[in-house]
Parts: structure tokens; C-alpha cells; sequence
């Protein structure tokens, strides 16, 4: 452990940073007042810092992010053992904002730990400053190779894509015989980029034929020159890491054009957006994910319902990650007994076989997840498993 060098290096960063916190803008302060670290009869108060894409083109992710942090903040709290305080701040999906935020909720000594930022472009600016300075974080969506790598204070609970992909990809070449494939990838962001690492590593390792590699920028709308050139090669399949807002004009793209073939998406593609977005194109989807929300599991349809109640609508992969975050963030708390940054960071790397909403969950020695994923296909305009 190095909490020496870690308070050495926390006062000095925060004392730097003290101009930066009184200038910067209120976070969002969910439920809860804010208390000190630990309250009487044995409960342990503790301020968790959330950073969260909640405005910009991603919104749909933070706003998945947040309610199932809440939902799982409100149940927690009832329980009495623990007693969580959100201090929620909007990254906007930015590098740099995300690392502003950063740096005012661990400008806060209150602050035991933080769970975010939404996107692992973020948490590649956020992850080794968090761990400088000895604060605990953890992301919920962040699936990029490396993530945990970045310091002993990074952890995540999100499963990445080196283990998702592969999954999904196996699944489709078992169930369509596939030999031939394309690669479709956002080549401006760490997160698609590295689910196209991940995509050709494992295409080369199943002895696939990769017919074409092709690119696209954040925010593209016309996607015909790539397309129709997967279309004139005739793949088996498509492989695509892209974010749900271009992953589901893509797709809608891609049919129009006549190109039926099954998609393998990356995490990018967990999202009931793409439907919402994409229409009867978005069928033929193929991802691996942890959380699949029609399992006959009584803890899934709790969840499921409870969430269905608070906001209207059912939970995606994201909320359901996020949920269970929070509730692994307070078994850690307990154990800890303390709200202590360094208590609490070992008590997290200990969490094993934690049963959640999303099944099994380990964290491995350098903080990364152990679980196993599960497949699913889009099908008359829902997720169900691939089989």
C-alpha cells in the first residue's frame, strides 16, 4: 500500500488545487445530507463523488449511470449500515472536464472514493490522477484495454471488451459459420479504438478472413463509401466499435443498402438507444454484456421492477452496472469499517464472489473483472440471449 507517498502527494495536489475547487460549480448533491465520515451507533457515512456523461450526444449513458446509482443510494441508505452521500458532476463525455471534476471531488477530503467518469477516454485522464493522489476509483462503463492498469487505486466493474468481444464473436461464428468479416471502427476515440484492437486480435486468433478494416469520426452521418465497400466484399459478418449514436445510423444505413448481415458490436452497442434509434435495423445485433434484463433470476426481476417503478422505463446495461457499483462500493465500506481512502481501497481489492443483479462478481489482483458475460442478439426489436 502507499499511503505515505499517497498523502504526501494528495496535500500537495490539493493545495495546488484550492483555487480550482472555490471557483468551481456546484455538483448535483443527490439524496442524503452531507455528514461527516462516520456517523453514531455504528453507521459509516461516507460522500461518494460521481463523474458522469449527463449532457452531450452520450447523455443516454449518464442518465442510465445516475438512476441506477440513485436507486441503490436510496435502498443502501434504508438498510442502515451504511450511509451514502452522491456528489454527481457532468463530464459532458470531456476529457477535460471530467478531469475538473476530478480534481474538485478529491479536492474534498469527505470524499472516500469516486465512481466514473462514463467514457475510458476520460478515465485514462482521471485513472492516474485519482491514483497520485490515493483516491479510489471505479468505472462502471469504462471497457477500453488497460483500464485497471492505470493504477492501484483504478478498479472498474464494467466487463471489457477483450472479454466480451470474443464471446459474441465465437457465439456468431458457431451459429452462422461465418469465415469472412469486415471491421467497422471509430478511429477518434480510446474506447472504439481499442474495441477494433480487441475485434481483429481475436478475428486473427479465430482464423477469419478480415476482408476490409474502415474507419469513421464522432458525430459522421453519412457512411455510404465504407459500407458500400463491405457491401461489394460480401462478408459473413460485421464487426463494428462504435458508440450507439453512430453504431445505430450505421445499421440503418447498412440495411438500407441491402447488407443483411449479422453486426457484432462492442459495449459501445449496449443500449436500448440503438433500437430507439435504429428501428427494425437494429435487428440482427449481436453483443456480449453482463446484464440481460429478462433473466429468470428473482434479484433481476426485482431490480427490473423497482427501477421500472422509480423512472419510468426499463433498466439498461448501464444503469445495472452502475447499481451494483454502488453496492459493491458499501460491502467495501463495511468491511473497511471506516470511510478512510486507503481503508477503503483495500477492503475494495478484497470483494469476491459479490452476487448483484449482474450474477458473480470478482475483482482479479489488479482490479479488473472476473465474471462471465452473456450473449444476446437484437430480434423484432429487443435484446434477447443468442442461443
Amino acid at each position: 500500500m502507499k499511503v505515505s507517498l499517497k498523502k504526501v502527494a494528495q496535500f500537495s495536489v490539493l493545495s495546488s488545487l484550492l483555487v480550482l475547487a472555490a471557483c468551481g460549480g456546484g455538483g448535483e448533491q443527490a439524496t442524503g445530507e452531507k455528514e461527516g465520515q462516520a456517523a453514531g451507533g455504528g453507521v459509516i457515512t461516507a460522500d461518494i463523488g460521481v463523474i458522469s456523461y449527463i449532457s452531450g450526444p452520450g447523455a443516454a449513458y449518464g442518465e442510465a449511470i445516475t438512476s441506477g446509482l440513485k436507486l441503490a443510494q436510496k435502498e443502501i441508505n434504508a438498510k442502515g449500515d451504511v450511509e451514502i452521500n452522491l456528489l454527481i458532476e457532468d463530464s459532458a463525455g470531456k476529457q477535460d472536464q471530467a478531469l475538473t471534476a476530478a480534481q474538485k471531488l478529491m479536492n474534498s477530503e469527505n470524499v472516500t472514493a469516486i465512481i466514473g467518469p462514463t467514457l475510458s477516454t476520460e478515465m485514462n485522464v482521471v485513472g492516474p490522477e485519482a491514483d497520485l493522489n490515493g483516491v479510489p476509483i471505479m468505472g462502471t462503463s469504462t471497457t477500453a484495454e488497460g483500464i485497471p492498469q492505470l493504477g492501484e487505486y483504478v478498479f472498474r466493474n464494467s466487463i471489457p471488451e477483450a472479454l466480451a468481444i470474443p464471446a459474441s464473436m465465437t457465439k456468431a461464428i458457431e451459429k452462422y459459420g461465418a469465415k469472412k468479416v469486415a471491421i467497422l471502427y471509430g478511429n477518434d476515440d480510446v474506447f472504439t479504438k481499442s474495441g477494433f484492437d480487441t475485434m481483429k486480435k481475436a478475428a486473427e486468433d479465430m482464423d477469419l478472413e478480415i476482408l476490409t478494416i474502415e474507419t469513421f469520426q464522432k458525430g459522421q452521418s453519412d457512411y455510404n463509401a465504407q459500407l458500400t465497400k463491405i457491401k461489394g466484399m460480401n462478408p459473413d459478418l460485421i464487426l463494428a466499435s462504435a458508440l450507439y449514436n453512430e453504431g445505430a445510423v450505421i445499421m440503418d444505413q447498412a440495411r438500407k443498402m441491402g447488407i443483411d448481415v449479422p453486426f457484432v458490436g462492442g459495449n459501445g452497442f449496449n443500449s436500448p438507444e440503438v433500437i430507439k434509434i435504429a428501428g427494425d435495423a437494429a435487428n440482427g445485433l449481436i453483443v456480449a454484456t453482463p446484464w440481460y434484463g429478462e433473466k429468470d433470476d428473482s434479484k433481476v426481476k426485482e431490480f427490473v421492477s423497482k427501477f421500472e417503478e422509480e423512472y419510468g422505463k426499463k433498466p439498461d446495461q448501464f444503469a445495472a452496472q452502475a447499481y451494483d457499483a454502488l453496492y459493491i462500493y458499501a460491502e467495501a465500506l463495511k468491511n473497511a469499517g471506516e470511510a478512510d481512502r486507503d481503508a477503503f481501497r483495500d477492503a475494495l481489492a478484497q470483494v469476491k464472489d459479490f452476487n448483484g443483479i449482474l450474477g458473480n462478481f470478482s475483482f482479479d489482483d489488479e482490479g479488473d473483472v472476473v465474471m462471465d458475460p452473456t450473449v444476446l442478439i437484437i430480434e423484432d426489436g429487443q435484446f434477447k440471449e443468442f442461443n
